[in-house]
């Protein structure tokens, strides 16, 4: 009977195991989606202390901890570090199941040498151990131990971008670059945007006061976001494209309504969305960049805790809306042009796992030097970043499209904790793997096997963003 955590934790036969310990897990990480901080990456941050390491900023935990019944004064209140460490080590055992009780012990194990199982009673025995480990850590201690060949902060377009500039002058073995994410040009019924578009125009050098002036100030950006080393956008679509086209024109109209004063009704803003996407879509072909369309959040649902707490602390979830036909028209609109870009389509709602891992074999072209698999059915994202919902998505890929060429894995976090989270999704293709090598459902090629573990884990997204 297997320990818990043990050295073959989730590796369920002879084939997993081989697959992960002689060639998953040595490989480096490539983190191609995260909310790392560039700053904390300049100035070499310090943690005083595990809470701020683990429960900072961690809206995966809090979330785990109200669940729990935890008052939030042990959450985001004014508890001291200590008791807010000790009330979530009282609760975290109640988490049977959930990935987070997974990827702490993972941690804990990893970055600070520490097996111990996480409870009440061995609290004060982690955080002692934890925290004298930790003051001889800096941000750049994390990126080394977990092998972080490449880490994709994610960046607004305005950002100057100088403490990447710094990061690349500095000794960092990691490459820190930048991620394009335009939301704020895509969310044009916020309040701020007039003063936005002011920032955008003095950045950028281009005067923004209509459609194509914003898609000249975003592409400007775009080439210089391409000189610090940038290959990726992200992009939220959290409103349901139209599925009719979209001119220039309808655009130009759109933003001068809601410049106007007026704000957009859901429809008139994915209208708006899409068009912007196709403008920008032909920007990233022509820079060979890839597009990573972060599919179906319900954001803060919660209006009391959105006004005393702010967005991203916890209170969002899963929305079924559907977006298909709309996906659908936007990326063919592209590819009419020869103009769709890598593209990869990051699904939040499991229900959608087989429409878009089948939407994106619609688009396939190895035409022209594109890589295998142009089109990528995102990895496990956010609410499916589990045990179950990795092997959900690496059983629908496999299904309806190519496992080998997947680009694999990523944080998508705000922590420098959160890197055991790629051995924890290299433990599950090799479980899937290997199940299907022990069903006889696939032949116990080594050669076969190794090129598809490696590709998926590293060699893949090497190739495909360019890195």
């Amino acid at each position: 009977m297997p320990g818990f955590m043990d050295p073959d934790f989730l590796l369920d036969t002879p084939v997993a195991r081989q697959l992960f310990h002689e060639v998953a897990a040595g490989l480096p990480v490539i983190d191609y989606h995260s909310h790392l901080q560039q700053g904390e990456i300049a100035v070499r941050k310090r943690f005083r202390n595990l809470t701020e390491l683990w429960l900072g900023g961690d809206h995966y935990k809090w979330r785990l901890m109200r669940s729990a019944g935890v008052d939030e004064a042990f959450i985001t209140g004014a508890a001291s570090d200590e008791d807010k460490f000790l009330a979530f080590c009282r609760v975290l055992p109640l988490a049977a199941g959930n990935p987070i009780h997974h990827w702490s012990h993972l941690e804990l194990q990893r970055l600070f040498g520490v097996h111990l199982t996480i409870n009440a009673v061995n609290a004060p025995r982690i955080w002692a151990a934890a925290n004298e480990r930790l003051a001889g850590m800096d941000c750049w201690d994390f990126l080394a131990q977990a092998k972080v060949e490449v880490a994709c902060t994610t960046d607004d377009p305005v950002d100057d971008l100088a403490q990447h500039d710094e990061i690349a002058r500095s000794a960092l073995a990691t490459r820190v670059l930048p991620a394009y994410r335009p939301d704020q040009a895509m969310r044009i019924n916020r309040a701020e945007l007039p003063a936005y578009l002011e920032r955008l125009s003095a950045v950028s050098g281009v005067l923004v006061t209509g459609f194509a002036g914003l898609v000249d100030a975003l592409a400007a950006r775009v080439a210089y976001f391409h000189a610090r080393g940038a290959r990726i956008s992200d992009h939220a679509i959290d409103t349901p494209l139209p599925a009719g086209p979209i001119t220039a024109a309808d655009c130009e109209a759109l933003l001068a309504k809601r410049l106007a004063g007026a704000q957009l009704s859901e429809a008139e803003l994915g209208a708006f969305q899409r068009g912007l996407l196709q403008a920008l879509g032909r920007v990233y072909a022509e820079h060979g960049w890839a597009m990573c369309l972060h599919i179906g959040a319900q954001r803060n649902n919660n209006t009391r805790r959105l006004r005393e707490l702010g967005p991203d602390t916890g209170y969002d979830a899963i929305s079924d809306f559907t977006s298909s036909a709309g996906l659908a028209a936007l990326l063919d609109a592209l590819d009419a042009e020869d103009r769709l870009p890598k593209t990869l389509l990051f699904c939040l709602n499991p229900a959608m796992n087989e429409v878009l891992s089948t939407l994106i074999g619609a688009f396939q072209d190895g035409q022209g030097g594109n890589p295998a698999g142009k089109l990528q059915f995102g990895p496990a994202w956010w609410f499916n970043d589990h045990k179950d919902g990795n092997l959900r998505q690496l059983q629908t890929l496999a299904a309806h499209g190519v496992l080998g060429t997947s680009v694999g894995m990523v944080t998508d976090s705000r922590s420098f904790a959160s890197y055991p989270r790629h051995e924890y999704f290299r433990r599950l293709l090799c479980r899937q793997l290997g199940q299907w090598v022990e069903a006889g459902e696939y032949p116990d090629d080594a050669d076969a096997l190794h090129r598809i573990v490696r590709g998926v884990c590293y060699d893949n997204a090497k190739t495909y963003f360019g890195l």
